[in-house]
């Protein structure tokens, strides 16, 4: 499916039964998540996010941590195939990391920015080809919901009732309507969902 105007938006992220994409502790409390990311499922969904995309949207926190871990996947000969597929091509494709205090990119093949996601992705989206993938980066899949401008949602879902911690689907976001093209659940409870946008 090709987006109408341009380049397909896609975003993807984890989520609790009760919606959030952390845990109580904070923003880097991924507790509720850990015994789930590594299943079958979950990493037949990770390849599924990345196949089509040639750009990455980060914001800083997630690039600096995504960025300080995956490199090293890439060049293991003992991981998982599907991991190191994932790591090699976060390493390898264009980035576009979200700052208001990172001057340059400390990556290979990444620019900074400071403007809105918004301004960005409608400027990317009449360029290039492949998907736009937002990756894991609510911070910036927020304001786009917001824009209408995603047309692809990756969501897994984990069976954990997190009760603390952040909430993608906050009040405030427009009405659409979104079909679920592919789901598949995994021997722990985990899910995975990948929603296209109804226009």
């Amino acid at each position: 499916m090709t987006a109408p105007h341009g380049r397909r938006v896609t975003a993807n992220l984890a989520l609790s039964l009760d919606g959030r994409f952390h845990g109580p502790g904070g923003p880097a409390d991924f507790t509720p998540f850990a015994p789930y990311v590594t299943t079958e499922v979950a990493r037949d969904h990770l390849t599924r996010i990345w196949s089509g995309a040639t750009t990455a949207l980060l914001g800083r926190v997630n690039a600096e941590g995504f960025l300080a871990y995956w490199p090293s996947v890439a060049e293991d000969e003992n991981a998982d195939p599907r991991d190191r597929g994932y790591a090699r091509w976060l390493v390898e494709t264009e980035k576009v990391v979200f700052s208001t205090t990172l001057a340059e990119a400390p990556w290979e093949r990444a620019r900074v920015v400071n403007a809105p996601a918004v301004d960005i992705v409608t400027g990317l989206k009449g360029a290039g080809s492949g998907d736009i993938l937002v990756n894991s980066s609510p911070s910036l899949i927020r304001p786009l919901l917001a824009a209408d401008l995603i047309d692809r949602l990756y969501l897994m879902v984990f069976p954990e009732i997190a009760g603390g911690g952040r909430r993608l689907f906050d009040d405030g976001l427009p009405a659409s309507r979104w079909a679920l093209t592919h789901q598949e659940a995994g021997e722990r409870g985990e899910i995975a969902l990948v929603y296209d946008r109804v226009r």
